[in-house]
Order: structure tokens, then C-alpha cells, then sequence
């Protein structure tokens, strides 16, 4: 699609920073839909800070399991563990 005349030029991204950015991407998208990142019932903020802690906690460990453990891909959230 053309650009407009008002919109500056597209600067192309590295395949560093594309593949970064696609991991971002990627694990936000994972902490939206498999932990339910934007549904919240916390009451204060205490309890806010502790729900996303324990949500992150939650993927991180996931994530170590299925690299050192499993030796599976780590963006493999979504699978059994047992």
C-alpha cells in the first residue's frame, strides 16, 4: 500500500529485532489468553501485584520445564506436563 503524503517513510526492522519483537508479541498474546492477563478481581493493589506475579511465575516455570526438562520448544504453553 502506497504511503501517504503526511506519513514518513516505513524503516524496515533487522531479523534480530523482528524475531524479538515476534517473541513479545508471542507472550503477550500467551499471558492474554492462556492466564487471563486482562481479567482481573483484585481488590487493592497489593493483590493486583500479586495476581500478575504469581501468573508470570506461572509461564517462567512452564517455560523452564519444557527447555531443560522436557527438552521441548519453549513457547509450548499449552501442552500437558505429565
Amino acid at each position: 500500500m502506497p504511503a501517504r503524503k503526511n506519513q514518513p517513510a516505513k524503516t524496515g526492522l533487522s531479523k534480530i529485532k523482528q524475531r524479538k519483537r515476534k517473541r513479545i508479541e508471542t507472550l503477550f498474546s500467551q499471558l492474554k489468553g492462556q492466564f487471563s492477563m486482562n481479567t482481573n478481581f483484585a481488590k487493592t493493589f497489593g493483590g493486583l501485584a500479586a495476581r500478575i506475579l504469581a501468573k508470570i511465575t506461572a509461564l517462567a516455570m512452564i517455560q523452564y520445564l519444557n527447555l531443560f526438562v522436557f527438552n521441548r520448544n519453549i513457547n509450548n504453553i499449552q501442552i500437558n506436563i505429565c
